[in-house]
């Protein structure tokens, strides 16, 4: 899925780059507090730093700040998902340390993730398609762990199975933030970690009967 163009009329790479990181971040924080839609551009642009004017440079409309804040998330949550997971050892402790180094960026990211999926929805389909696919690049990751151990013998799954489990791996880790106002007052962070795993390795190894 190709990425959607935020048009910009400065040509410095590096300082709409510099320009946008701080858009984010300011839009990040009033999206938090009063939604995408009560959230106006000159807001944001205080926020951030720099005049309406100034951000009319980085961007065209209201709709491309959103945009801009959603791949960041995502971009952030990937990039500390690629550093923390081991898709090529395949055993069980890989996926273990997978499941909970994902369930921690689940923790720190929450607030951003829950900002994601209640504000998305006001993206173009196209934008909305790109940052799904980031999604999906996610839950490949899963997968990619799960065949691995497929492959060393760790657990006897189908391709489908494989599917569907790095699909609910990667709900659990959503859940804890979407459900916060109940999950969070039964289990800390590491408790619900424990609690989902024995769910999962439990029902993985049924499999091995």
């Amino acid at each position: 899925m190709g990425k959607h163009t935020v048009q910009a009329s400065v040509k410095d790479e590096k300082l709409v780059a510099v320009r946008r990181a701080q858009m984010v971040k300011g839009a990040v924080s009033l999206f938090k507090e009063k939604g995408f839609h009560r959230t106006t551009t000159r807001e944001i642009a205080r926020a951030a730093g720099f005049s309406i004017g100034t951000l009319y440079e980085y961007i065209r409309t209201k709709d491309d700040v959103l945009y801009l804040v959603c791949d960041s998330i995502y971009e952030n949550v990937k990039e500390r998902l690629d550093q923390a997971l081991n898709t090529e050892k395949g055993s069980l402790e890989s996926l273990t340390a997978a499941v909970a180094s994902y369930f921690k960026v689940m923790n720190e990211f929450q607030e951003e993730v829950l900002i994601l999926y209640q504000e998305m929805q006001s993206l173009p389909s196209e934008s909305i398609k790109y940052i799904l696919g980031k999604e999906m690049e996610m839950v490949a990751m899963f997968e990619t762990i799960l065949q691995k151990c497929v492959e060393n013998g760790e657990f006897l799954l189908t391709k489908r199975e494989i599917d569907g489990i790095a699909h609910n791996i990667f709900v659990q880790g959503q859940m804890w933030g979407f459900r916060r106002w109940a999950m969070q007052k039964l289990y800390t962070i590491e408790e619900y970690t424990d609690l989902q795993l024995r769910y999962l390795l439990n029902g993985v190894r049924m499999r091995d009967i």
